[in-house]
């Protein structure tokens, strides 16, 4: 049975997971299009960070951070470091952990949740997973810029 936890990024085999991200974050990807967290960065107050494990193997991970609101309370949440291991890839994990994260953001009653990913067709297969959940395009969001390598993705809750 696959269960989905609050975890800390710097873990050892969750370390090693957000650093395969990176790598290929950064070799699909110019430098300056690369908006992916390291681990230290996912260890934020803003951020809360997950992963789903099956009788303790890392499968994925994915977190939610809570854009900053000038007026009170975050009404906004990012999703932040999707991924899954090459071998829990095909088995639903990403859509388990992406309703895991969506449920966290009602519960917070956000009223909005926004994403940026790739362009390239490495990221298609994560464009199909947000779009089969609802998230549709929209303008850059926070402190992004309109970029040809990025796609912004939002869903209203």
């Amino acid at each position: 049975m696959i269960s989905i936890d609050r975890d800390s990024p710097t873990r050892d085999d969750v370390h090693m997971l957000l650093s395969e991200h990176l790598a290929d974050m950064f070799a699909t990807s110019p430098a300056e299009s690369v908006h992916a967290l390291d681990h230290s960065a996912l260890s934020t107050p803003s951020i809360t960070f997950w992963t789903a494990r099956e009788d303790g193997a890392l499968l994925g991970c994915g977190a939610l951070k809570l854009l900053d609101s000038p007026a009170g309370p975050a009404r906004h949440g990012e999703i932040k470091s999707m991924r899954t291991t090459a071998t829990a890839r095909g088995r639903g994990v990403a859509t388990l952990l992406l309703g895991h994260i969506l449920d966290a953001a009602r519960t917070r009653n956000l009223e909005r949740v926004c994403l940026e990913t790739g362009t390239e067709d490495y990221f298609a297969p994560a464009r199909r997973l947000y779009a089969r959940h609802g998230f549709t395009e929209c303008p850059p969001f926070a402190d992004y810029v309109l970029d040809p390598h990025s796609v912004f993705m939002e869903l209203r809750l």
